[in-house]
């Protein structure tokens, strides 16, 4: 018979350790006592209506379930260890809310956790607004979908990515990532994607300084670019652009199609750079598609 735990209030060490076959309803995990691992090693809970202000709340947890769920700043490193959950209509607050997990679903959350998702897998984001300085750091098998993040040094050391419908303010995000692909979504930042290693972009709004450099792989399939300069320096690239590049440096191999480039800049490269650098005409009577530039 399934456990009910009803509007009560837990604030000591480990209060509810190794629950199992539980519903945990209106309560909250708060108090003078300030316990830490107040439902460690708990087995097929569903939480609903909770808060929760106490460090490491969720611990080595197995099968479990978050809705409208509210962790604030003082739930420190709330969910490790953990797998199998599904977290809805929620508010993770504290630094490092997940960490080596797998199988987690989060749909409809506010997230604003510096350092969240590290070493992570199988973890799903939908419908969902981020505020991370390092998001999911070495982690795979993850997606997003309709997410505004806003962040730092996202995405690195990445593998197997997907991300689509999503708007991404970051700074150098997917660095030495694997097997990445980005979907109808705009990411704004700088130094995007460096030693990245098959890196795809599809319908993306790129916008930041010193773009995709030293990648390999590299695909852009109708993409704009707005602000980019200094771009593709060192990479294998196969890009279809559909605006204007500020300029493009020293692009390792491959092609680079683009409306129209401001500059292209090739000068004392460190290793052989043959890509070729093609522009289609941007003005209304139609001239045909010139190459500027093979080396």
């Amino acid at each position: 018979m399934r456990q009910i735990i009803n509007n009560k209030q837990f604030d000591e060490e480990r209060s509810l350790y190794n629950l199992k076959n539980a519903n945990v309803v209106d309560c909250i995990f708060a108090g003078e006592a300030d316990g830490e691992s107040v439902l460690k090693e708990a087995r097929d809970v569903d939480l609903k209506g909770c808060s929760f202000s106490l460090r490491y709340p969720l611990w080595h947890v197995r099968k479990f379930s978050m809705e409208d769920v509210t962790m604030d700043e003082l739930s420190r490193a709330a969910i490790w260890y953990s797998s199998d959950a599904v977290i809805k209509n929620s508010v993770l607050g504290g630094i490092k809310a997940v960490r080596e997990c797998s199988n987690i679903s989060i749909t409809g959350c506010k997230i604003n956790s510096p350092e969240f998702g590290w070493k992570s897998q199988g973890i799903s984001l939908k419908d969902t607004k981020v505020m991370a300085e390092y998001l999911f750091m070495d982690s795979r098998d993850v997606v997003l979908d309709n997410v505004e993040m806003k962040g730092k040094y996202s995405f690195q050391y990445m593998e197997n990515l997907e991300i689509s419908n999503s708007v991404l303010d970051t700074k150098d995000a997917f660095w030495h990532s694997k097997n990445v692909t980005v979907y109808n979504s705009i990411i704004k930042g700088e130094y995007l994607g460096w030693f990245s290693e098959g890196l795809r972009l599809v319908d993306c709004k790129i916008i930041g300084t010193q773009p995709l450099c030293y990648c390999k792989n590299l695909k852009l399939e109708n993409c704009t670019m707005e602000d980019t300069d200094l771009a593709f320096e060192y990479s294998e690239v196969d890009a279809d652009i559909h605006s204007h590049i500020l300029s493009v440096k020293n692009p390792k191999s491959g092609i680079i199609i683009a409306g129209s480039i401001g500059e292209e800049i090739w000068e004392e490269p460190v290793m052989e750079c043959s890509c070729q650098v093609i522009t289609r005409d941007c003005c209304k009577s139609g001239c045909p598609m010139k190459m500027r530039r093979a080396v």
